[in-house]
């Protein structure tokens, strides 16, 4: 499932992407870049439903809490999480990560990091940044699962 969230999801956007979804996001869209995102086979998400009137397949949502947000589209069956796709996605840019090579990490990334796991270190082929299982990693998995994902 490829998703487009509107200029009122970004939090929505982010979480998506910590799940593995492909979700594209910006703060605001050309006119006629939706249509186009969605002819290439998106589903948009947006909280105006005069925007998802337009387009079949979308879907409104209707909470301001991200919780719920995920809630609604795991109840609408637009959701099916998986853990094995989880932090697989830059939460920037959306692009998948690969695995980092070790001469780039010690240049990018703390040296204690690289010690603990090396191995686990991802990185972003778009925008450069680099990631690793962290405590925020561990805060992030309990909240998705308190949430119920």
């Amino acid at each position: 499932m490829r998703f487009l969230a509107d200029s009122m999801l970004g939090r929505l956007a982010k979480w998506l992407r910590v799940m593995g979804y492909d979700t594209l996001y910006q703060s605001f869209y050309k006119e006629g870049i939706i249509g186009q995102l969605i002819h290439d086979r998106r589903r948009l998400l947006s909280r105006q439903k005069a925007i998802t009137e337009q387009y079949p397949n979308a879907l409104l949502i209707h909470s301001y809490h991200v919780n719920e947000q995920l809630r609604e589209m795991k109840q609408g069956g637009a959701l099916t999480p998986d853990r094995s796709n989880w932090f697989s996605r830059c939460l920037n840019c959306n692009v998948r990560l690969k695995k980092a090579e070790a001469d780039d990490v010690r240049e990018n990334v703390p040296e204690y990091v690289i010690y603990e796991n090396i191995a686990g270190i991802r990185f972003c082929p778009s925008c450069g940044r680099y990631f690793w299982q962290g405590s925020h990693r561990e805060r992030m998995i309990r909240q998705l699962e308190e949430w119920g994902l």
